[in-house]
């Protein structure tokens, strides 16, 4: 979205600012006319033109004239003079369409018209939000006008959308990127940046081995249910805060990881989850047309019930240096040393983070022994237990106490990991639906929030300091405790 200013003449009083323009047209001439049309604006009404970067208006009613003296002809009503107004579309940050309802009614109603949400710079760099209402009756006439102005900002309206327009607009002038929105939303649009670096420095966005870092930041203001990204940036999920982040310019470098398969890139991401949490978002993306809160319940409360672990071979590059953050003993294949490590067995859930996954919903931290920028991930297996046990595993999660204070539960801080299933007839989806060829044969992977269906191995690598994002530097702050 774009953010605002209106113009208004020299010593104006505060509101909404009226300008006196010359009686040149504001429309430059080279500019396409969007949309021409009548609407009431501060009762008047007014010829209105929306081009590519400007919205003008002028009246064109008469005023209504004045009462004759007693022993007067009545003279003809003055026409107003050819004041023309006008806007600058990169000063509007929203548009929505204006209706009369009930106190009880949440839909539907009266159509009034458009409302514009335009923002000024006032004196010493203040800004002041006003809004202006183009009243009129027609849906048609303001559906049309709504479509194109939502054209003009640019939001994104679909999964997808973001990567589309960072994959194609031109960025060189641009000093960062800025995504009001969920993890689902955060994710895409640094996925989007990274890719579009990829395609910028020339790599073959298919097989991306050494990828190069973005060269735009981006700051995020958490809009969605959980915000674990924003969580884990700033500490604290207050989107003055993250606006202020944002504002002063503080900059933290994130790592970020690379998913691949059978060789081919598949995306970034900065956490996964596999078996319990992949099938738990299969479920709820199946259930749409469910409210967001409950269609998670009765996803997790599903997939408990069919709970099942996955016949899994996980290896593993530990981390250089690392020191686990649980003492529990281990079946591998070698010492605990940079050699690649493996295991074999039943697996109930798998998760690897490259972030700590702070989250304002559970009191502890999801990965408590990774850190923003260290250049590790931490690996956690949930391998096969009863259906009671791995139930007080997942409530500990929102509790104060360990939740990797089971005997099922291993830790393992790494650099890289490789997962392949190993049955060969894919997993047991029950009633879950996916999409895509050959879907019988696919893994659901839970990537940032987003479902990701895989056939086969799935190698994961952690990058360091790939991404800048907005936020002050937490490790200082001591948060992670």
């Amino acid at each position: 979205q774009t953010s605002a200013r209106a113009r208004q003449p020299a010593g104006a009083e505060a509101g909404p600012p009226p300008v006196l323009l010359p009686s040149a047209q504001p429309v430059p001439a080279a500019e396409r006319i969007l949309q021409r049309g009548i609407f009431e604006i501060d009762g008047r009404s007014c010829d209105v033109v929306l081009s590519d970067s400007v919205l003008w208006w002028r009246p064109i009613q008469p005023e209504r004239p004045a009462a004759p003296a007693a022993g007067e002809w009545p003279r003809a009503a003055p026409l107003l003079s050819r004041k023309e107004e006008f806007i600058e579309l990169k000063d509007l940050f929203s548009v929505k369409l204006k209706w009369r309802r009930s106190a009880k009614q949440q839909k539907g109603g009266t159509l009034l018209g458009i409302t514009l949400f335009v923002c000024m710079k006032k004196e010493q760099n203040k800004l002041k939000d006003y809004t202006l209402t183009l009243n009129n009756l027609s849906e048609d006439h303001c559906f049309s006008w709504v479509r194109d102005l939502k054209k003009i900002l640019t939001v994104t309206e679909y999964k997808g959308h973001a990567l589309s327009l960072l994959k194609e607009c031109e960025l060189q002038e641009f000093d960062g990127v800025i995504c009001v929105g969920g993890d689902g939303s955060a994710s895409e649009v640094a996925h989007g940046l990274l890719l579009r670096a990829q395609m910028d420095a020339g790599i073959d966005t298919n097989y991306i081995l050494t990828p190069v870092r973005t060269p735009l930041p981006l700051g995020i203001i958490p809009a969605g249910s959980t915000n674990v990204l924003a969580h884990s940036l700033y500490g604290i999920t207050h989107i003055v805060t993250a606006t202020l982040h944002i504002i002063m310019g503080h900059m933290q470098p994130v790592d970020i990881c690379t998913f691949s398969s059978a060789g081919k890139f598949l995306r970034f991401g900065f956490s996964a989850m596999f078996g319990f949490g992949g099938r738990t978002l299969a479920s709820a993306e199946k259930h749409r047309w469910m409210p967001p809160n409950q269609r998670k319940d009765f996803a997790m409360i599903k997939t408990l019930a069919r709970l099942k672990p996955e016949d899994c071979e996980i290896s593993f590059l530990p981390a250089k240096g690392s020191q686990d953050f649980q003492e529990a003993s281990r079946t591998t294949e070698s010492d605990y040393n940079n050699q690649w490590q493996k295991i074999q067995g039943h697996f109930l859930n798998i998760n690897i983070m490259a972030i700590p996954c702070c989250c304002s919903v559970e009191p502890g931290v999801l990965a408590p022994n990774t850190r923003l920028n260290n250049g590790s991930m931490a690996l956690i297996i949930a391998r096969n237990t009863s259906r009671p046990e791995f139930v007080k595993h997942l409530k500990r999660y929102a509790s104060l106490k360990s939740q990797f204070n089971f005997p099922f539960v291993e830790t393992y801080t790494v650099e890289e990991v490789k997962l392949q299933p190993r049955n060969n007839s894919g997993c047991d989806t029950g009633d879950v639906e996916f999409h895509g060829p050959s879907s019988e044969n696919n893994y659901p992977w839970n990537v940032d929030g987003d479902l990701v269906e895989v056939p086969s191995e799935v190698h994961i690598k952690v990058h360091p300091q790939l991404i800048k994002l907005y936020g002050g530097n937490l490790e200082e702050m001591n948060d992670y405790k």
